[in-house]
């Protein structure tokens, strides 16, 4: 539960005591300053002083009222000490009044009397120390079993006492100390000490639980000042004479004796060592679960007793105590004043160095900073030690301190910054009952440039923990009067706040509001990289929620204004223009991109300041975009064409599907047979004669016999009226047996038209059985060069096997062998047909002859490739 509620919950257990302290503070005099509420707390001697929440009538500042009521006096003692009790008490207030420091009780209203009470207002005040250890609640069973040995009148004046004192409030026992609040409390009792002992020269003689006071804010400050002694300024040493604890003085007339030192009770002198042991004693009780180690009982006897055992006391509580804090409070403790530290000396020890410890002293005496050293401390000391205080700190110790900054236009800049983090870290309870009304004011006070943008920039942290009512009615205003604001900062802001709440913001405010302002913003700083990014950023996430024809009438002419080559910029405008091509539901046509987006992103292609990433980010945009123009000008363009009576509209598909444009795969030719041409009878003849003609063959013919075209001078001789080309070699015919019906690719009967070379006559056109169906594997080169390899290796083994003169000599001349001429055959015939022949592992060559005929055949090669 957050502090500042648990403190406003403060019950008393006795509601008739209650309803007549009310009465009785009715007649005095402070009633017409300070409205008083119900009692939270008691402190001061014997716990006489009743605590009342109350607050200030002029400025409705919250404070506490202590209020003692006079006839407690006369029930506990004889009426003659009446006015001695109430003097005491009087003075005791004064005193505060005369020594003004943090560590001291403020006091903010004098101390006020009627024949009835006493009252004086001072600082919000959570408890004493006493309420909350919890002490005494027990003190009834300690006085009566300590009772017989301090005799019966004693006994019986402990009773009455116990009967008839007010009770502490009954959740006070529930409060327990986080660790820090005990090193802090206990440092501020340190620091408040060496104010007393050398600034003001006095000693207290009476620090005890019932004399440290616990304000709101959770810090300890020391009060009870009814028991004061003056030192002697020359020598700060030196020990004063000081009354001892008797029994013959009432109790309320005297200091605590379960607190008192031991020289103040054996030599009537005091120091201000004497405080030390008395702080001491207050740190035992503390980790001793409230209860001091000395529980004299008001007896000086069971003081003295008890006093002999208080080394084996402290030695034994010592594990108890942090580790850093044993040795000082053991030395405090001792019965040897010499032994003690000082309250200065005991300021510096290791325990009390702290970065936490050290930002919650600053926030103490901030109130005394210029407003240079506040601003410092705000944005930064006190944020970098924020997470290292508890939260429950937070809300006790400093929420308080930064709502009474809030009206201080001065330091409200740096005061927000620890008050963002305040709201991030907030419940939802603790954000609605601890800060909405501050944040309330805050939205509508006069704010600095730097305050306004620390607002804005955090608005979507404030958003997420208002209730939405208060959103419409507080924080919508305040966002969108920062548009109309004279400074760029400011502006800049609101433009990113609205990127962080469009969430919030209705649609109409989106069209109506938020989308004219901000453009309103880039028209005035559309030179300015910051606020174009920010204004890009909140378009970008606002868009979303806008009409088509806004965003086409608004946002395009917008984009189509920037002209800062900045690559985070570049990113932004190429996201929001995908994001209308992808989006279907903003329509962008093709003739807009073409026309108002390319021409825009076309040159940043070239930018030198984008990266890698970013070059291919823009690149992919602009290909889909040219994809999506391309398809949609291809289908337009085809359509336009199928409307077209004439047949030029053909021309393209034909082009797109001729032979020359196709790219077959590679097949392979299952069965492969190729026939040599028929020969010429001139030919035959000259073969015949080739082996003995001799030199008569030579002239008869005209010719050398070594001379490679001899034969066809013979032949032309002979029969004058041959062509020429019925002369030359014929080119071998390729015939491919039809492929079987597993082979695949294999079309039966399907065949390319009938190629006539040149070498062939009309009468040898003869139809082509080549068989070019695409196989499933084999690869091999798409050119008719491979053919011809694969006949020149083939022939190798048939001129080894057959040692022929036709391959050798005769008519196809010396040196250029049938071999030669069918490769140079098959190089012409091949060129005509697209595809690819597979490397073959075997070939079978078969030879016949055609004696019939007057004109020679070479024989028939029968040529099959198996896998």
């Amino acid at each position: 539960m957050p502090a500042g509620t648990m403190f406003a919950k403060f019950k008393s257990t006795n509601v008739a005591a209650s309803t007549a302290t009310q009465a009785v503070a009715d007649g005095n005099p402070i009633t017409q300053y300070f409205e008083i509420g119900k009692p939270v707390a008691c402190a001061g001697p014997e716990l006489v002083w009743r605590i009342h929440d109350a607050y200030r009538k002029s400025d409705n500042k919250e404070c506490s009222v202590f209020i003692f009521e006079k006839k407690i006096a006369e029930k506990l003692h004889k009426p003659r000490r009446k006015e001695t009790i109430t003097e005491l008490l009087k003075s005791s207030v004064k005193t505060l009044e005369r020594f003004r420091h943090p560590r001291i009780l403020q006091i903010y209203h004098t101390v006020e009397e009627s024949a009835d009470t006493l009252a004086f207002a001072s600082e919000p005040i959570f408890a004493s120390l006493s309420n909350v250890l919890a002490f005494h609640e027990s003190k009834t069973y300690e006085a009566t079993n300590v009772a017989p040995a301090a005799g019966g009148a004693a006994a019986s004046q402990a009773q009455a006492a116990a009967n008839t004192l007010p009770q502490r409030p009954a959740h006070a026992k529930e409060y327990n100390f986080l660790d820090m609040e005990l090193k802090y409390g206990f440092l501020q009792l340190t620091e408040a000490l060496a104010y007393l002992h050398y600034s003001g020269h006095v000693i207290h003689r009476n620090v005890c639980p019932s004399s440290i006071l616990i304000t709101k804010r959770g810090i300890w400050k020391l009060a009870g000042m009814e028991y004061v002694e003056r030192m002697n300024e020359n020598d700060l040493n030196s020990s004063i004479p000081c009354p001892p604890w008797s029994n013959r003085v009432s109790k309320m007339a005297q200091p605590n004796l379960d607190f008192m030192a031991p020289e103040t009770q054996s030599t009537s002198k005091c120091s201000l060592l004497s405080d030390m042991f008395s702080l001491g004693m207050v740190i035992c009780a503390v980790f001793n679960n409230g209860r001091p180690l000395i529980q004299a009982g008001n007896s000086t006897s069971n003081y003295a007793k008890q006093m002999e055992t208080l080394d084996d006391l402290v030695h034994k509580l010592m594990p108890r105590l942090p580790i850093a804090l044993q040795e000082a409070t053991s030395r405090m403790a001792s019965r040897d004043a010499t032994a003690r530290p000082t309250a200065q000396l005991l300021q510096l020890i290791k325990y009390f160095i702290d970065t936490p410890i050290n930002a919650l002293k600053f926030l103490d005496v901030v109130n005394m900073k210029d407003t240079q050293q506040k601003s410092q401390f705000y944005k930064t000391t006190l944020i970098e030690a924020m997470p290292m205080i508890p939260r429950k700190l937070w809300w006790q110790n400093i929420w308080p301190m930064l709502k009474s900054e809030i009206n201080n236009n001065e330091v409200l800049a740096a005061v927000l910054q620890p008050v963002m983090l305040f709201v991030q870290e907030a419940t939802l309870t603790e954000y609605d009952t601890l800060m909405s009304a501050t944040m309330k004011v805050i939205y509508n006070t006069p704010k600095s440039i730097q305050a306004s943008v620390t607002i804005l920039e955090n608005l979507h942290l404030i958003i997420e923990k208002t209730k939405p009512e208060d959103v419409t009615t507080d924080i919508m205003p305040m966002l969108f009067y920062s548009f109309d604001g004279s400074t760029i900062q400011v502006q800049s802001a609101a433009v990113v706040a609205v990127a962080n709440v469009f969430d919030s913001i209705d649609e109409l405010s989106i069209r109506r509001m938020v989308l004219p302002k901000v453009k309103q913003v880039f028209e005035k700083n559309i030179t300015d990289p910051k606020i174009v990014q920010n204004v890009l950023m909140c378009i970008e996430r606002v868009m979303d929620r806008m009409e088509r024809a806004q965003v086409m009438d608004e946002v395009l002419p917008l984009l189509a204004n920037i002209r800062i080559p900045d690559p985070d910029i570049i990113m932004r405008t190429v996201r929001i223009y995908h994001k209308l091509f992808v989006d279907k539901t903003y329509g962008l046509t093709v003739e807009t991109m073409a026309t108002n987006v390319l021409p825009l992103l076309i040159p940043h292609t070239v930018n030198p300041s984008l990266n890698f990433e970013q070059y291919c980010y823009l690149l992919e945009v602009l290909q889909q975009m040219l994809e999506a123009i391309d398809r949609q000008q291809r289908n337009k363009l085809k359509l336009d064409n199928l409307s077209m009576a004439s047949p030029e509209r053909h021309r393209t598909l034909r082009h797109q599907f001729s032979t020359d444009n196709m790219n077959a795969p590679p097949f392979n030719i299952p069965n492969l047979r190729i026939d040599q041409r028929k020969t010429s009878s001139a030919e035959d003849m000259a073969r015949k004669n080739s082996g003995g003609s001799g030199m008569l063959g030579g002239w008869w013919f005209g010719c050398s016999p070594s001379s490679p075209d001899s034969n066809f001078l013979r032949v032309g001789n002979v029969f004058p009226n041959r062509r020429l080309s019925d002369n030359t070699l014929m080119t071998p015919k390729i015939r491919i047996a039809p492929s079987c019906a597993s082979s695949p690719g294999g079309t039966p009967g399907s065949g390319l038209p009938t190629r006539r070379h040149s070498s062939i006559g009309p009468q040898e056109r003869r139809g082509s059985t080549i068989n070019l169906s695409p196989p499933t594997g084999g690869s091999m080169p798409n050119t008719s060069s491979s053919v011809p390899f694969l006949l020149s290796s083939s022939m190798q083994s048939i001129r080894s096997r057959r040692q022929s003169t036709v391959l050798s000599s005769g008519p196809l001349g010396s040196g250029s062998g049938l071999l030669q001429q069918l490769g140079s055959g098959m190089v012409r015939q091949l060129t005509s047909v697209s595809g690819t022949v597979s490397p073959v592992p075997l070939l079978r060559v078969n030879g016949t002859r055609n004696s019939h005929s007057n004109v020679r055949k070479c024989p028939s090669l029968n040529i099959t490739f198996s896998q």
